[in-house]
């Protein structure tokens, strides 16, 4: 028993030691991490920014891609890249930008606002180069604006027009033998159409084909300013698919040339006075964000909050606007004395509508102390249009997605399904006939259908209420723009849906002015994470996320998304646009 204790001890004494190394050890792993030396950008650099990676509203961190060797684990906001591009234009250490315009990640709305500040960095006379192998529609939107864009000889420029195509499951839920029981208020309410119809309604029609008209005229009005051709002209080029190779591009003034990755790198070079290529000092814009300090600094502050995807009821993370926590964040600061200013920055195609509510009341409440303004993103519509309406200032892009005020609840009636297809049965008692309403084992009753129409009326009704109000509009108008009908921002601002035309600087601005502060800074909410969370929350989902997208691919991946917010939506009163449209 003696030997047992002694062995038992010494066992328990070196678990503890090397407890207590391993702890100082993790501890110097990110210590080394969080500290290391200051990147520096180095002479005659050329900041690079790829068009291929989406910059979202909220930046991604991930503290051990230094120290596992990765540049570019970072992934910087938008409004970040914005600011880097600014700041570049007087950093006498960058003297150009090349970019990669092959494809482009990033929402309409976005690639405005960073073809906006390249077009700001071209004032100071620096170059702008851009290059892609195949070169899509969203990339050449931003990089036309360059002096110089230039393709792969072998590759091609994409020219065709927009399109925008939806699936319909009308006819795979008959198979399975599935009833959608949806209840919806306002005709161009088209999120529940996949579900009940085989095509698009003609008001769903009429709708998409005046927002993407919208979007291809802004594509042909801006090429045709940087190309020095004319709209019908460019029009003519689509309609009869005069772009067909790399050559055609070049023929007819799409773009300055057709060259190698070498090449474009070699003209660089000259531009750079002779440098070797291999000696190019390329920066991307994670590394840059490392090596400057691009945030404003100022005596006051303005809170900016940035808010991005489905709106939904409680907490959520940080690719989801949860009611709970942004009620919190703008109430924080509303509640502080040293912030003059809130700015919301939000782009969300909407979701719960009850969650839309409680941030709308929050944003309601702080407006009666300070300046509220908005600024929207690529989609701000639906539940982000609520929450956003009683704003002092709303911005958008010309190419936001908004408006879409309207509502829609939807259960499932899956007896058939049960019964048939997979021979299950269901029974069970109750406290009164009510108890089981929604139930998806069931078709609901005439009088509980009625109920849950009135409430989506009802909710419809209080969502006019509140853009009335904060529009400083009659209901019967807002009805008339409203039936759940999107608009681009350029008729949101015809409508009076927004203020203005512009991006987070201006709403940034225009709160400023509002406040009567100059000397300002931003406090940027939500707040990073502190290192244990971004290390471990960060891998758990990143590692999650991978390892699902391996598996399911990237369509597959979208599908799996698309069934979580249907279940999302079942039973829950929705102010959201359709969940998956994709304009190409």
């Amino acid at each position: 028993m003696k030997s047992f204790f002694k062995i038992f001890l010494a066992s328990l004494l070196a678990l503890v030691v090397l407890s207590v190394i391993f702890f100082f050890v993790f501890i110097g792993i990110v210590s080394s991490v969080t500290s290391a030396e200051k990147v520096k950008t180095g002479a005659r650099a050329v900041l690079v920014v790829d068009l291929s990676r989406n910059y979202p509203e909220i930046g991604v961190e991930n503290p051990l891609a230094r120290f596992s060797g990765k540049e570019d684990g970072d992934l910087p906001s938008l409004y970040d890249v914005l600011r880097m591009i600014r700041h570049a234009k007087t950093d006498s250490a960058v003297k150009g930008i090349y970019i990669k315009c092959g494809s482009n990640a990033n929402g309409m709305g976005a690639s405005q606002e960073i073809r906006h500040a390249l077009i700001d960095f071209k004032a100071s006379g620096k170059f702008i180069y851009a290059y892609g192998d195949v070169i899509t529609q969203g990339g050449y939107s931003v990089g036309n604006v360059a002096d110089r864009i230039y393709c792969n000889p072998k590759g091609g420029v994409d020219w065709r027009g927009y399109v925008i195509q939806l699936a319909f499951l009308k006819g795979l839920l008959q198979k399975l033998e599935i009833e959608p029981q949806i209840f919806y208020a306002g005709k161009f309410k088209s999120a529940t159409e996949p579900f009940r119809e085989t095509a698009m309604t003609d008001a769903n029609r009429l709708q998409l084909t005046v927002m993407l008209n919208d979007m291809y005229g802004r594509l042909l009005l801006q090429t045709a300013e940087r190309r020095k051709l004319d709209t019908a002209t460019l029009h003519q080029y689509a309609n009869e698919y005069r772009i067909q190779y790399a050559a055609d591009a070049v023929k007819y003034g799409l773009i300055d040339g057709l060259k190698y990755d070498d090449e474009v790198r070699e003209e660089i070079s000259k531009k750079l006075g002779g440098v070797k290529l291999d000696k190019i000092n390329f920066i991307t814009v994670q590394k840059y964000a490392k090596a400057i300090d691009f945030k404003r600094d100022g005596k006051e502050k303005i809170a900016v909050i940035f808010a991005q995807g489905d709106i939904i009821d409680g907490k959520g993370d940080r690719d989801q606007i949860g009611s709970v926590t942004y009620r919190d964040l703008v109430r924080k600061a509303r509640l502080d004395d040293n912030i003059k200013a809130i700015v919301v920055r939000i782009s969300s195609g909407g979701g719960s509508a009850l969650a839309s509510e409680n941030i709308w009341r929050e944003l309601t409440l702080a407006r009666k102390v300070k300046p509220v303004v908005v600024s929207f993103g690529d989609v701000a519509a639906s539940g982000a249009y609520y929450l956003s309406c009683n704003a002092d200032s709303i911005f958008a892009q010309t190419n936001t997605i908004t408006g879409s005020i309207g509502v829609f609840t939807m259960l499932p009636n899956m007896q058939k399904f049960f019964n048939d297809k997979l021979g299950i049965t269901f029974d069970g008692v109750k406290t009164g006939p009510q108890a089981d309403m929604l139930s998806a084992t069931k078709p609901l009753t005439s009088a509980q259908r009625m109920y849950l129409q009135n409430s989506v009326d009802s909710i419809y009704y209080t969502f006019k209420e509140r853009v009335a109000q904060g529009r400083r509009k009659d209901i019967n108008y807002i009805d008339s723009i409203g039936q759940g009908r999107v608009w681009s921002g350029t008729r949101a601002l015809e409508l009076g849906l927004v203020d203005r035309l512009g991006g987070l600087d201006d709403a940034i601005a225009c709160a400023a002015r509002m406040a009567k502060i100059s000397d300002y800074r931003l406090r940027e909410y939500p707040e990073p994470h502190n290192v244990l969370d971004m290390i471990f929350g960060g891998y758990e989902k990143d590692a999650t996320q991978s390892a699902m997208k391996k598996e399911l691919g990237e369509d597959g991946m979208k599908t799996y998304q698309t069934i979580k917010r249907v279940k999302q939506m079942v039973g829950v009163t929705q102010a959201r646009m359709p969940f998956e449209m994709t304009i190409e």
